[in-house]
């Protein structure tokens, strides 16, 4: 998966906050702090949720404005099994559980372009498939 050419075009620090970035979004959700996503996304980033539910946002307005009319966020989010890919762009593939509402528990995967900016990484875009646990019968 790792070449010895892409593997110099990511730090160990880049890698870092590449990690702290996918845990921040966590975060951020749970929090409802979605005004807070500018740390997150590019000003042009694509939330594609066409795995999720079908729809797809354009830009930081149109993502914050689902986010807060939405609000039907899992109550804990935990980012797992984040994968790092060096490239032009920087691709990061990363699971994601969440604990929803009466305790049902589903898993997002999700697929991110990443690009640099001058307020460090930020994803440009966000593909998400939603993965719910099979229900069990109470007998």
């Amino acid at each position: 998966m790792h070449d010895a050419d892409s593997e110099t075009t990511l730090t160990l620090e880049d890698r870092l906050d590449i990690h702290e970035l996918i845990s921040l979004y966590g975060h951020l959700m749970d929090e409802g702090s979605f005004e807070r996503l500018g740390e997150i996304f590019t000003d042009d980033a694509v939330f594609d949720l066409s795995g999720f539910d079908g729809t797809r946002f354009e830009g930081l307005e149109a993502i914050v404005r689902m986010m807060e009319e939405s609000r039907q966020h899992p109550l804990g989010h935990h980012a797992s099994n984040i994968v790092v890919q060096p490239g032009d762009p920087v691709r990061v593939l990363s699971k994601g559980i969440g604990v929803g509402h009466g305790g049902r528990v589903g898993s997002v995967v999700y697929r991110d372009c990443l690009r640099r900016t001058g307020r460090g990484w930020r994803i440009s875009e966000r593909c998400c498939e939603l993965r719910r646990a099979p229900q069990r019968d109470a007998g």
